[in-house]
């Protein structure tokens, strides 16, 4: 199989990753893996996409969380295509506005799934991308909006275009800390767990995409990170202008970009278009 080009939807069950599995299944020539934590939910999916609309989706179980499923996940592409040409890191969750959780607590739970589990997947799954192929992180217009209201030294660090993987990790880990403390709005950061978890997103895409140009150059490899926009999803609630195949458009436009794309690379991209960070 190592012929068939294959593409990866993190938390492809429902919303905009669901959305982005199934434009991709009438616009990518090859096999789409719907990912979910929860098989039942995943398989489903699948399963509608398969009755309702005709297409041909498959299914992978993968709870970002857990290093093992990431590493199941990893095997089973490296044994049957040798690889990976399209990543989508889509996964992520969001406490609602009026959660009476600890911001602390929220912190904790936000950067886990939506940072650090994140960079677990990339850690695994960025060895198997093949030359020419295209990751996508899906991050948020919150990263830019966060990043302008932390304090000036923290938005020169984030800002920063030789900030470390291991300098990045340690300013979230830091988010954290103080969150739990109580602390982190004296300390600089803005009062938002969601939002710092998308600076992190944003700021790990361009570091990723800095590292694939010194030590895969020449491959092709393009990685960006996007803000889908305010999508009508679990998530974001009814009331967002988007609807999910919307939502999809940008993610889904960064996963197809032509063999010969130089720009955007590296980049947060809204609305297809390159935003300043």
């Amino acid at each position: 199989m190592s012929g068939v080009r294959v593409a990866v939807v993190t938390g492809g069950n429902k919303g905009i990753g669901l959305a982005i599995v199934r434009a991709l299944c009438k616009q990518f020539q090859g096999d789409v893996y719907l990912t979910a934590r929860n098989t039942q939910l995943g398989a489903k999916a699948v399963q509608e996409l398969k009755e309702k609309e005709g297409l041909s989706p498959l299914f992978h179980q993968l709870d970002i969380n857990d290093l093992n499923s990431i590493r199941a996940l990893r095997d089973f592409l490296k044994d049957k295509y040798g690889g990976l040409d399209v990543l989508i890191n889509n996964a992520g969750i969001a406490f609602k506005a009026a959660d009476t959780t600890p911001f602390g607590t929220q912190a904790e739970v936000t950067l886990k799934t939506n940072f650090f589990a994140t960079r677990d997947v990339c850690h695994e799954l960025l060895p198997l991308i093949k030359p020419n192929g295209r990751v996508v992180n899906v991050s948020s217009m919150m990263s830019s909006m966060s990043l302008a209201k932390c304090s000036p030294e923290l938005q020169e660090k984030f800002r920063s275009d030789i900030i470390t993987e291991e300098e990045l990790v340690k300013l979230m880990e830091k988010f954290v800390e103080d969150a739990k403390k109580g602390i982190h709005k004296d300390q600089g950061w803005a009062d938002s767990a969601y939002g710092t978890s998308k600076i992190g997103v944003t700021v790990l895409s361009r570091i990723q995409a800095r590292q694939l140009k010194e030590t895969r150059k020449g491959e092709g490899i393009v990685l960006n990170a996007c803000c889908p926009g305010w999508v009508r999803t679990d998530m974001a609630g009814p009331k967002a202008p988007k609807s999910p195949d919307e939502g999809a458009e940008t993610p889904t436009y960064l996963a197809l970009l032509p063999l010969d794309s130089a720009s955007p690379y590296g980049e947060l991209v809204s609305e297809k278009k390159i935003v300043t960070w």
